[in-house]
């Protein structure tokens, strides 16, 4: 089913600012319908930095960045969309509003540097070099985000209901359930590109399996916030949902989703910046 990864220009994603862009349409539904992320993925990051300064980029409407606060965290969001880093800044957070390319961190440096489901939407090369700028010595990049599929019962109607109502969609291309390995090789190459710039150790891969049970208005509430409808007309998402609620239905009007959260993560090595 469609999400965030990979976008209409696979190769490079984060020139895609339409898409980007467009999850803070409803940032009220994103943020109280997107799921949390797993608590042992917050914890051995936290364990495995060398302080409590993190920096959350794309932070999105504070939903990890919450999660770190509450492990003890002094948390700053970095987020383009003003939409969205006015949620975060409602629920207490600290959000500051740029690309996290452009973004000024002046003397600040951070323990931590965390993209949630985010990481695409930065150029990979000047994003990590930013990372290793903004990290103290030993400082820890993690970058993860959620792979996610519904039972065959639920993911075929979706995606021909998705046909119907968006013919032209670059989604159309993809099949209705898609492998974990397709999103594993994804972070691996996440990892590549960290390598190449000589500022991190070698990356790890990290990966947190769980489940969690959707009724029928849960998951319809959740399914707009996904990168392959927020641009849909009104029309063609009600078609959408009634179809993918009427497969819920027919499961007793719930089902479990089983979710894999991927992780890439390297730790900062030096002292030097990294950048001219």
């Amino acid at each position: 089913m469609p999400r965030e990864k990979p976008e209409p220009s696979p190769a490079e994603p984060y020139k895609a600012r339409r898409m980007a862009e467009s999850f803070g349409v409803d940032a009220q539904r994103y943020d109280r319908a997107r799921p949390d992320y797993p608590d042992a993925l917050v914890a051995r990051i936290v364990a495995g930095s060398p302080g409590s300064d993190v920096l959350d980029v794309g932070c999105g409407t504070g939903i990890a960045a919450r999660q770190f606060q509450a492990a003890g965290c002094a948390v700053l969001g970095v987020e383009p969309d003003v939409r969205m880093a006015d949620v975060s800044r409602a629920r207490g957070l600290r959000v500051e509003v740029a690309d996290f390319e452009a973004w000024q961190p002046a003397d600040r440096r951070f323990d931590a540097v965390v993209a949630a489901q985010s990481w695409h939407w930065v150029d990979p090369v000047a994003g990590a070099v930013k990372a290793a700028h903004v990290l103290r010595p030993r400082g820890r990049l993690a970058i993860f985000g959620h792979v996610y599929e519904p039972p065959t019962e639920v993911a075929e109607p979706f995606a021909a209901a998705y046909r119907r109502a968006a013919p032209d969609s670059p989604f159309n291309g993809q099949p209705a359930r898609r492998p974990l390995d397709l999103y594993q090789a994804m972070y691996a190459k996440v990892g590549d590109t960290i390598r190449a710039t000589e500022l991190f150790g070698d990356p790890e891969q990290w990966r947190f399996d769980w489940e969690r049970s959707y009724t029928r208005e849960q998951w319809l509430d959740l399914l707009p916030t996904t990168g392959g409808l927020t641009q849909l007309r009104p029309d063609q998402l009600a078609g959408i949902l009634d179809a993918v609620g009427d497969a819920i239905d027919s499961l007793g009007g719930r089902f479990t989703m089983t979710y894999t959260t991927l992780a890439t993560t390297a730790v900062r090595v030096g002292t030097s910046s990294g950048m001219s």
